[in-house]
């Protein structure tokens, strides 16, 4: 099941890089936003992650931490940044322990590719509370970012 608005995140092990992980818990304090997808390199998951690599200084301006998160190997995730220029985080899930846990491992995509994230978005408040939760019927559908940009402006309204 998914997790919803109003439930705190689940804690799962992420590769930021391939030598370094992180849980989802060691971002509390500050607003943040995951944003699951398919897979790097894909047409519409590049598009997803450029596009949030030009808005990215609206989020850090209101403090927000922005985590890309794929079922790509962190070899593939740290390229795919790269290429997208992010300045954030693209970590890989490849245990799919994240995707699980949010609810958001898809079992088949496309031609018969296994076990790989939905597209969706989470935005995580300072506590680790979903306050924003969207899971894409279509993965050829890019999340709306104006709804997230709005949810993270609420949070970052509540900060001290």
């Amino acid at each position: 099941m998914t997790i919803q608005t109003g439930q705190v995140a689940p804690d799962a092990t992420l590769f930021m890089s391939p030598k370094e992980t992180a849980q989802i818990s060691d971002f509390r304090g500050r607003p943040v936003v995951l944003l699951f997808f398919p897979l790097a390199f894909s047409s519409v998951c590049t598009q997803e992650m450029c596009t949030l690599a030009e808005d990215y200084s609206v989020y850090s301006g209101l403090g927000a931490e922005v985590i890309g998160i794929s079922v790509d190997s962190p070899y593939v995730n740290q390229k795919f940044a790269e290429a997208c220029n992010a300045t954030f985080p693209i970590a890989s899930d490849f245990n799919r322990e994240a995707s699980r846990a949010f609810g958001v491992l898809r079992p088949t995509l496309g031609i018969g590719l296994r076990d790989v994230s939905e597209r969706a978005a989470f935005v995580l408040d300072r506590d680790g509370r979903v306050v924003y939760a969207w899971v894409g019927e279509n993965p050829g559908i890019m999340p709306p970012f104006e709804e997230i940009r709005a949810a993270v402006e609420t949070i970052h309204g509540r900060l001290p």
